[in-house]
């Protein structure tokens, strides 16, 4: 498939602020009930749900790039009750409406309301990663996706860099809970790193169930095709395929594998080792980082290694 870098910032930006605001209420919940022995201030909790639903808006201001009429997006929220999609254009609003009132019920100093928010939104997350992840995974025909590995993935490696970001603000913010965020974020991203080898491995050992003579219907055991039929591109030839070399796919594999797990959990080692020092805020800040960029690669992997079975017989072409 070729990515669309609108949907690889949308699932990557709200990944984010989905897995920010679990780790707060995390971190909320065990403090409130003294299963972690940490006092923070409540505006910690309101910077923190402020960004989480930033991340949110940014990733659906992403999304509407992908839209051919913005202005009919609401459409999109009709056929709630068999597409997966509708479902998350319901419930990522309401995830935002929830990260905010979290954040602003800590503001004003209602601690047990915004927890009450807080254990809601965290729902409320989980069901948006649901739903993301089988907008793809319900897909038969495209047999890469079709796994649930895919929601998955996508809500441990969304808690990864969530846990991680966490870890940098409380760094710099809540000392006291920095160790609860950064052993979260080395748990998540482990745990993000094992369902992403699986799937590489699983779809490593796909095997077609097409071939050329069944793409053409024709059954001649030898078949060489020299053009596609037709001169030019197509929406077929620009949309079901990426154009990029096995060589670059292995190299951003290889940019994921650094960026989104090995470099963040030893930086996340670093500042969990250096604790309320200057030097752990930064090597936090920067695990956060980096960590996103390896995930933009590891998401735009995910869309582009997925094979349309139409690319068979547009082969000559892609």
């Amino acid at each position: 498939m070729n990515p669309a870098l609108s949907v690889v910032f949308f699932t990557t930006l709200a990944g984010t602020g989905q897995g920010l605001l679990l780790a707060l209420v995390g971190a909320d919940a065990a403090s409130r009930y003294r299963w972690i022995d940490a006092s923070v201030e409540p505006r910690f909790f309101a910077l923190g749900a402020a960004l989480a639903a930033l991340l949110a808006v940014g990733g659906l201001a992403a999304s509407f790039l992908h839209l051919g009429r913005p202005e009919r997006a609401w459409r999109a929220a009709m056929q709630w009750r068999t597409s997966w999609l509708s479902r998350e254009v319901i419930v990522l609003p309401a995830f935002i409406a929830l990260a905010i009132g979290y954040g602003a019920a800590h503001a004003l100093g209602r601690a047990q309301a915004a927890l009450a928010l807080g254990l809601v939104a965290a729902l409320v997350a989980l069901a948006l990663f649901v739903c993301t992840g089988m907008i793809y995974a319900c897909m038969r025909f495209l047999r890469e996706w079709a796994t649930p590995l895919t929601p998955l993935n996508f809500a441990l490696l969304g808690c990864a860099n969530g846990f991680t970001l966490a870890a940098a603000l409380a760094a710099s913010r809540a000392s006291a809970l920095l160790g609860f965020f950064a052993l979260g974020a080395i748990v998540a991203t482990l745990a993000g790193l094992a369902g992403r080898l699986a799937a590489w491995q699983r779809n490593a050992s796909l095997a077609p169930k097409s071939t050329l003579q069944t793409a053409l219907g024709i059954k001649h055991p030898r078949i060489e095709q020299k053009t596609q039929g037709f001169m030019g591109g197509s929406f077929n030839t620009r949309e079901f395929f990426h154009g990029r070399s096995p060589a670059t796919l292995r190299a951003l594999r290889v940019v994921a594998a650094l960026g989104a797990f090995a470099l963040p959990l030893a930086l996340l080692a670093f500042g969990l080792a250096a604790g309320a020092a200057p030097a752990a805020a930064v090597a936090l800040g920067a695990a956060a980082a980096l960590q996103y960029l390896g995930l933009l690669a590891e998401r735009w992997l995910f869309f582009a290694e997925a094979e349309h079975p139409q690319n068979l017989y547009y082969q000559r072409m892609a």
